[in-house]
């Protein structure tokens, strides 16, 4: 079953928020969820809640009929991962990522694998994102890692390897937004975390821009965990975030 994949409208502010839900049981989430949807209907599964509660949290969400972004950047052999990426097609996600430092043979078998299950499963393919450089990273972090070339041309250099294995945008710091539609074109998505609101602690976060500014520079979703979740009232955290991206 082919289905035209979620992408966030011009006019559509809650549509552009992807809510992280770093919590610790599926009993938080769940709530994070009941107090946040409406207007929010997209929320990111990442490794301490999948480590917590396995794939049943997946089925949760999926029962409050929202929609679900993986996020595990799957990063191992090619076939470990193709097999990973099967498993969360058949979970139905609406998006998941792999590490791009992983190589094309790594992606390009993730991408082939989703394709050829959702085909013969008629399930809704899902998102498949490529992660670049982690936005907690600074450019001496990432030399100190043995990687030479400047930060900004290393993103643009891994985007540019995974769109051509198929994949359906990256995973950036909103800081990279503008170089990568400026060198990559612009049919593709750009999912952004280290998105900070400026009423919000930036934490460990070093590559930041507001909400505003972020989709202003060029992306298509926002990642938001801790200035959300963390606020003495969530809804009205998420209230303040929409209500300052809906003016663009």
């Amino acid at each position: 079953m082919e289905e035209k994949r979620p992408v966030a409208s011009a006019g559509d502010a809650a549509g552009k928020i992807i809510v992280a839900l770093d919590v610790d049981s599926a009993e938080e989430a769940c709530e994070l969820v009941r107090k946040l949807t409406p207007p929010l209907n997209y929320f990111k599964v990442g490794s301490r809640l999948f480590v917590a509660c396995g794939p049943s949290i997946i089925e949760a969400l999926k029962e409050l009929s929202v929609r679900v972004f993986l996020d595990l950047k799957f990063h191992d052999i090619p076939n470990t991962v193709a097999e990973a990426a099967e498993v969360a097609t058949r979970y139905s996600v609406d998006m998941f990522n792999v590490h791009l430092s992983g190589g094309r043979e790594m992606v390009k078998a993730a991408v082939d694998r989703v394709t050829d299950t959702a085909k013969k499963l008629n399930l809704p393919r899902p998102i498949v994102l490529g992660v670049t450089v982690l936005s907690s990273m600074s450019e001496e972090m990432l030399q100190g890692g043995g990687v030479s070339r400047p930060l900004d041309e290393h993103v643009v250099e891994l985007t540019r390897m995974g769109l051509s294995c198929g994949l359906d945008g990256v995973i950036a710091s909103p800081r990279e937004a503008v170089l990568l539609r400026e060198r990559c074109g612009g049919d593709f998505l750009i999912v952004t975390p280290g998105v900070r609101p400026a009423w919000a602690a930036r934490d460990d976060q070093q590559r930041i821009l507001t909400p505003k500014q972020a989709l202003l520079a060029g992306a298509s979703y926002l990642v938001i965990g801790r200035p959300i979740i963390k606020h003495p009232s969530p809804r009205q955290a998420a209230d303040l975030i929409v209500s300052e991206i809906d003016t663009i």
